[in-house]
């Protein structure tokens, strides 16, 4: 049986990236490693729920219970949440390559680890040329995008931490 995994597929991940971009409002960088923390919960948004919330953010867990969790597809069970984010890690970083080769994202990315858009009109061209989210994928997107921006990346209550994707225990405060 050939079971299709959406990530490991390049092409994929580039649709989710442009996505996620085209989506967020804000006007500085994006790191590129809260870019790939991003994009592996738009890939598996019931993983939500398990990211370590402070009791002042209630409200951020009740969302994530009401509008995402969804019933869990039997072959897209992650038994080891770190293991797949690294798995996938070259997939994304071919991916944000890919966007910046074409003029999507700045390429000065490696030299600052830093995404930064050369113009919204152009994700929003891309953007139209995909079909439509689902409800969940666009629920996913907006909780990303906003409150998981707002966080810190570093730092004990970063956002590295509170996933506990990447290790975050060396990192700077």
């Amino acid at each position: 049986m050939i079971v299709y995994q959406k990530s490991f597929d390049l092409y994929h991940t580039v649709y989710r990236m442009i996505k996620l971009l085209a989506h967020y409002k804000g006007e500085g960088p994006i790191e590129i490693d809260r870019l790939r923390i991003w994009d592996y919960y738009l890939l598996y948004p019931n993983k939500m729920a398990s990211i370590k919330f402070k009791k002042d953010e209630a409200d951020i867990k009740k969302l994530i219970k009401n509008y995402i969790v969804r019933p869990e597809n039997t072959y897209e069970k992650v038994i080891n949440d770190r293991k797949v984010f690294e798995k996938i890690k070259p997939y994304q970083m071919t991916a944000i390559k890919c966007m910046a080769s074409y003029g999507i994202i700045n390429k000065d990315y490696l030299t600052h680890n830093k995404i930064t858009s050369i113009s919204k009109n152009i994700f929003d061209k891309y953007s139209k040329d995909f079909k439509e989210l689902t409800v969940q994928e666009e629920n996913s997107i907006s909780l990303l995008t906003s409150h998981f921006y707002q966080l810190p990346l570093n730092g004990v209550n970063g956002l590295k931490f509170k996933t506990n994707l990447l290790e975050s225990k060396y990192d700077a405060q």
